[in-house]
């Protein structure tokens, strides 16, 4: 691997910082101080920057627990971002597996493995997620029933030129449901809901294809994901 790019995976670095900082004296390799971004190093090399020796981490695949208010981007807008919540070096190597808008709550997967971020938001996997529905309107037993025909059906959404794939409705109480989609458009649980003519009062999803939300994290709150748990969406 080329220096400037391990400095970049092992730091906050840029590559113009990167070679920045090369060109100040600031790296080295094996205890010999390196000013060539190109020159070529690996595990057996103790690289240091600023006498801070560096270790490539691999790959990182994180479960959070998102929080009301903030937003599932890494370029901020008018709320904090989920890149925020987490105490990890390299943040910013980390991206969202998909979103979950700023006023839905729930598991996120977050890793900087672009490979597997495809296989679990491919619209071929059909991943599922499953989402917790707070209606503004409550139904009753006909309402409910006529929303589980539609979903299973496909709704046709504004703006869109096919209907959604099937998906399940799930009357849990008057006020409540379990929605799951296995696609990822834009709102989609609110603008399906919205088809009902009834509205989301508090959305909150649960599960992404078999991983649940860890029962131990608070809003806000992280940890990696079990090799086991990464390897559910590689099969």
């Amino acid at each position: 691997m080329r220096l400037d790019k391990f400095l970049c995976d092992t730091t906050d670095l840029t590559r113009s910082l990167a070679k920045k900082a090369l060109h100040r004296g600031e790296v080295t390799v094996d205890g010999v101080v390196i000013k060539n971004p190109a020159t070529q190093v690996g595990e057996g090399h103790d690289v240091r920057w600023l006498d801070e020796s560096l270790v490539l981490s691999g790959n990182r695949y994180l479960m959070l627990y998102k929080p009301l208010g903030v937003e599932c981007t890494t370029r901020p807008d008018q709320y904090p971002t989920v890149l925020e919540l987490i105490d990890l070096p390299n943040v910013g190597r980390l991206h969202p597996v998909g979103r979950l808008d700023v006023d839905t709550t729930g598991i996120l997967l977050l890793t900087d493995d672009g490979k597997w971020s495809h296989r679990v938001t491919s619209p071929r996997k059909a991943c599922p997620k499953v989402y917790e529905v707070t209606l503004a309107s409550p139904l009753q037993a006909k309402d409910a029933d006529a929303a589980r025909r539609r979903f299973a059906e496909g709704i046709q959404l504004d703006g869109e030129e096919r209907p959604t794939q099937p998906a399940e409705f799930e009357w849990l109480s008057p006020a409540r449901a379990r929605v799951t989609v296995t696609e990822g458009r834009y709102h989609q649980v609110r603008r399906m809901v919205a088809a009902l003519g009834n509205r989301v009062e508090a959305l909150h999803r649960t599960s992404i294809g078999p991983l649940a939300l860890d029962p131990d994290l608070a809003p806000g709150e992280c940890r990696h994901l079990r090799p086991d748990e990464v390897a559910f969406f590689l099969e």
